[in-house]
């Protein structure tokens, strides 16, 4: 079975599981953000490991459930957890749960995460829109054939993070009182955290924070003609700049701390993404 196939089986779980309105935007909740989730109106979830061809999160906080429900009237779809290339899968299983929500019919997709602050006028806790990102992971979501009825061959990635999405992403944050930083965000493949020499070289090469995952997603959704938002929770000082040594249980608490102001961002942000 092909990839196209496997995508069209898993999305007709998902809608036989929460029928209803096509959802017209997409999230994925990064560590210690999945909170969100729950509060969605109407909601439906059904965990990774009921769905077809779905990879299952093994990572803690991240609850790896699919929720399906409503932000005011819009119809959404949110991953709750993600997995990850350092977790043993293969760069098309980690970019397939962002393919799910592209096929489920949505225009829009709103990638989050928690990373490190590579720009020293960051602090913990702030909140950054991604603005464009650095992938020096080694490797990419879209290597082996190309199925044309999914994207191109070589997408685009001029404006992988949509300007108009994204702008309606800081007139959100305006609204909702959150001073909404801007970036650019680098994955590199983990799962050790960067050492200081890294994160000076990232630096220079103009990252702003430094993390994990979301570009493979992000990737994705462009190959599939989806438009993109993203937003990094800045949960630690990158290496060499604070004196902690970095650590999950970090990363846990600083999402944690933030989650209100994280979660009113989201709020006012997905009824106008859905318009855009």
């Amino acid at each position: 079975m092909g990839l196209y196939e496997q995508l069209e089986e898993c999305a007709a779980a998902v809608r036989a599981r929460a029928p209803g309105a096509a959802p017209k935007v997409g999230l994925i909740l990064g560590s210690g953000l999945g909170s969100f989730a729950d509060s969605l109106a109407d909601r439906v979830s059904v965990p990774y490991s009921d769905l077809p061809h779905f990879p299952v999160s093994s990572v803690p906080g991240h609850a790896g459930r699919l929720v399906v429900g409503r932000i005011g009237t819009e119809p959404v779809v949110v991953m709750q957890g993600r997995v990850h290339f350092y977790e043993g899968y293969t760069p098309a299983q980690v970019a397939f749960p962002a393919r799910v929500l592209c096929a489920l019919g949505i225009r829009s997709l709103v990638v989050t995460n928690a990373a490190g602050a590579i720009n020293l006028a960051y602090r913990p806790g702030d909140l950054m829109a991604i603005t464009d990102h650095v992938n020096l992971s080694g490797w990419n979501a879209l290597v082996g054939p190309n199925d044309d009825r999914l994207g191109p061959r070589f997408p685009d990635m001029s404006h992988a993070y949509d300007l108009a999405l994204t702008a309606q992403l800081f007139e959100a944050g305006k609204r909702a009182g959150v001073d909404l930083k801007r970036g650019v965000y680098a994955i590199l493949s983990g799962p050790s955290y960067e050492t200081p020499a890294e994160i000076r070289a990232l630096r220079t090469l103009g990252a702003d924070a430094v993390g994990m995952s979301t570009v493979p997603e992000v990737v994705a959704a462009a190959h599939m003609g989806v438009k993109v938002a993203g937003v990094s929770c800045l949960t630690n000082l990158a290496a060499g700049i604070g004196s902690k040594p970095l650590s999950h249980e970090e990363v846990s608490e600083t999402a944690n701390r933030v989650r209100d102001l994280f979660c009113r961002l989201l709020a006012d942000f997905i009824p106008a993404a859905a318009k855009v």
